[in-house]
């Protein structure tokens, strides 16, 4: 069944527009003003479409008391001057007008195929409401293939004004947007939408980085740990980083789910997957491949002029820093990511370019791996010269004190153990940059004097 005009906008602009031209075919027949009987369209019960019936029976058709010269029937005189067939007029329930039936006459629905024996009896030939047009057809071959042609128009008409109305009122989900394919930064092909709307954070670099961007009123879901910048605590939360709830995430309507490594893909992906929700991954491995993170979700985000400024500024400050700690001699320096059990950072970590840069060696700069754990042994043997403790910030005390292997080391005997905010080297962000001012600041201070 087809839309009601509840749901069909346009559907009376539909039937206003051919209506003119059917009216307009008439014009040229007649060249003066013809009052035309008021009606409505109405449609047989069960159809959803507008129809009326031509008669097919010959002779002369009496519509009221009243003869054929008569003013009321003025109009069907001239309508069927110079046709030899007389017509047959249905018109139904317009003006109050009142209806008899009539075994002869049937008005036939074209899809249902209903059979309504009601005819109108002293039609008003006053102007009257949206569909007031002349309503009388002939017998013959040619008028009829007009008539058919002009039903055909009306019904296409009204189909085409439902679907876009339909179209106009479909929610996000029934409309595909433009989409195009890039590569993240785990190497995976990732289709995502040319115009991205609604993000998903699964790490408080990530959140720091939409917001630092431009695009953090598009930031629909996040994690418990996501407190950068203070607009992040509003965002509703969906768990932590590491086991964040698939069903927040699929209620919250993502475009797309930010992930800080591969290593959070393997229990979720499959599930958003089969949601068609886009999972993109970043792994910087240098403070250069953050600032690319920045620059790569700027354009995604279509961000591009304010992520390029954001990067250019992170560069000017770390090439200051760089500049000033080539002119001193590197330090031996142990991270300790947690004392117990011992883990610190390998040649795969962001960190260890960071604690280059800042003027330092990192003794396990050999070790496989991004975060490996450490032995006690290997701790002993390091003997560095200084130790960083990523701790305050959101860690609040934890880490604070040098793991046992490490408080005989040259770095405790010096008391070149450095505390340093935890949210300015964990979270490979925009705030990265500060982590390496202080971290440069507290391994030469006599650079920065």
């Amino acid at each position: 069944m087809m839309q009601s005009q509840e749901t069909c906008p346009d559907a009376v602009a539909a039937f206003e527009r051919p209506r003119k031209g059917v009216q307009a075919a008439v014009g040229n027949i007649f060249s003066e003003e013809i009052p035309s009987p008021a009606c409505r369209f109405r449609a047989a019960r069960g159809d959803g479409i507008l129809f009326f019936q031509i008669g097919t029976k010959r002779g002369t058709l009496q519509t009221s008391n009243k003869s054929l010269q008569s003013g009321r029937t003025k109009i069907g005189q001239r309508f069927i001057a110079g046709f030899r067939s007389s017509l047959r007029i249905v018109v139904r329930e317009a003006d109050d007008r009142g209806t008899v039936n009539r075994a002869d006459v049937h008005f036939l629905s074209p899809i249902s195929w209903a059979w309504n024996r009601r005819r109108t009896v002293a039609p008003s030939t006053k102007s009257a409401g949206l569909f007031s047009f002349v309503r009388f057809a002939d017998s013959s071959v040619n008028f009829r293939r007009l008539i058919s042609v002009a039903s055909v128009s009306l019904a296409l008409a009204f189909v085409a004004a439902c679907h876009k109305a339909r179209t106009q009122n479909s929610g996000p989900a029934e409309q595909l947007a433009p989409t195009h394919t890039v590569r993240d930064e785990a190497e995976r092909d990732v289709e995502l939408p040319i115009r991205v709307d609604r993000i998903v954070s699964l790490a408080p670099n990530l959140t720091e980085i939409v917001f630092a961007v431009g695009a953090g009123d598009r930031l629909v879901g996040d994690t418990e740990y996501c407190d950068y910048p203070a607009e992040a605590k509003n965002v509703s939360k969906i768990g932590d980083t590491m086991h964040p709830s698939i069903e927040r995430i699929i209620a919250l309507k993502p475009q797309i789910v930010l992930v800080s490594t591969a290593s959070q893909l393997e229990a979720f992906t499959k599930q958003l997957d089969e949601q068609k929700i886009a999972v993109y991954v970043t792994n910087p491995r240098g403070l250069e491949e953050v600032f690319r993170s920045i620059e790569t979700l700027g354009d995604l985000f279509d961000e591009h002029d304010r992520a390029a400024g954001v990067a250019a500024d992170l560069r000017k400050r770390a090439d200051a820093v760089e500049a000033e700690t080539k002119q001193v001699k590197p330090l031996k320096v142990f991270y300790q990511v947690s004392g117990e059990p011992l883990y610190t950072i390998g040649r795969d970590a962001y960190l260890t370019d960071l604690v280059r840069r800042a003027g330092g060696v990192s003794v396990t700069a050999d070790v496989p791996g991004a975060f490996p754990r450490f032995s006690d042994e290997a701790a002993l043997a390091a003997r560095p010269e200084a130790i960083i403790l990523p701790s305050g910030g959101s860690m609040g005390s934890a880490n604070s004190a040098i793991a046992a292997p490490l408080k005989n080391s040259p770095a405790a005997s010096n008391k070149r153990v450095y505390k340093i905010n935890d949210d300015h080297l964990s979270r490979p962000g925009p705030r990265l940059v500060d982590g390496l001012e202080e971290m440069a600041r507290a391994l030469h201070p006599e650079a920065f004097k």
